[in-house]
């Protein structure tokens, strides 16, 4: 047998791999435990894998294509052929609802990525150097904590025109304030700690510490806070959408569904209801999820 083979075998041949992989095996054990009693967790993240699914295979699951436009089906009740309905010219609403969801989910995930990035980058410097640059960086998330959001995004979302790039880009940069100061926090905590002691001790430079000891432990924070975003975001695209400033007909968004639906709420309710409770369930389960994922990664609550 190999020298490799018995290392693998007899763990008294590498004592420091066993304890790492013990710790790490714990560590990962810790985490699924504590995730599985969060119930809420595990039921929303069934739901969102579910929705996901779905959502990605809509050229596949849904019935028509989603600009399809059938004059013989106008503002149609569910029934075996829509099973949500059709809309005012006849489309059908649950294929809409499946193409709407890819545009309003990648919005959520791409700005949530970005408004998270900018966070992190912000945080990490202003917790790692202090002094001024940490003055300067709260300084500038402070202004733009008291910018109101909604305004703003729909003065830029005018001039951007409703492209979908731009307004990731839009939503996830008055989104990162959050972010930046939860992570400032952490890595105030954790520069001050003998591993990162030790490392600058031995001349280590400034970005080494940063990405390879004091941001990977503060990777619990920054992962609760972009599960949340992503909810924010959907929100945030709904928002303008219903407004009219943001992803334009006859691309199909949850948030401009219901801006089509504003006029007949009343005598077609299912125009409404459907893409409303699709934004309700998205966003209330991506708030459990990130509840549950909180809970797993603080190590406090492990038992």
């Amino acid at each position: 047998m190999s020298r490799s083979a018995t290392t693998l075998l007899d763990p008294r041949a590498a004592p420091g791999l066993a304890v790492r992989s013990a710790v790490a095996l714990s560590q990962k054990e810790l985490f699924w435990r504590q995730f599985r009693r969060h119930k809420l967790a595990l039921a929303a993240s069934a739901v969102l894998l579910a929705l996901a699914a779905m959502v990605l295979l809509a050229s596949w699951i849904a019935p028509y294509p989603f600009d399809a436009i059938d004059p013989t089906q106008f503002r149609k009740p569910p029934s075996p052929a829509h099973i949500m309905g059709t809309d005012d010219i006849g489309r059908d609403l649950f294929t809409r609802l499946l193409y709407g969801g890819q545009i309003s989910l990648a919005i959520g995930l791409f700005s949530a990525l970005v408004g998270s990035s900018v966070g992190t980058l912000m945080g990490s410097l202003a917790g790692y150097y202090g002094r001024a640059i940490d003055n300067f960086i709260m300084r500038v998330t402070d202004v733009a904590f008291s910018i109101p959001s909604l305004p703003l995004l729909i003065i830029l979302s005018s001039y951007a025109k409703s492209a979908i790039p731009i307004m990731i880009l839009v939503i996830g940069l008055l989104s990162w304030m959050s972010t930046a100061r939860i992570v400032r926090a952490t890595v105030l905590s954790i520069r001050a700690r003998d591993f990162t002691l030790a490392a600058r001790s031995i001349g280590a430079r400034d970005a080494r510490i940063l990405l390879r000891h004091i941001l990977p432990n503060a990777l619990a924070p920054i992962i609760v806070g972009a599960t949340l975003g992503v909810g924010g975001a959907i929100i945030a695209e709904s928002s303008l959408s219903f407004l009219g400033l943001g992803v334009q007909v006859p691309t199909p968004s949850w948030g401009n569904m219901l801006q089509d639906s504003q006029s007949t709420m009343s005598s077609r309710p299912w125009l409404t209801i459907f893409p409303g409770m699709a934004i309700l369930i998205t966003v209330l389960s991506i708030n459990f999820l990130g509840d549950g994922l909180r809970d797993a990664l603080d190590p406090t609550l492990r038992s």
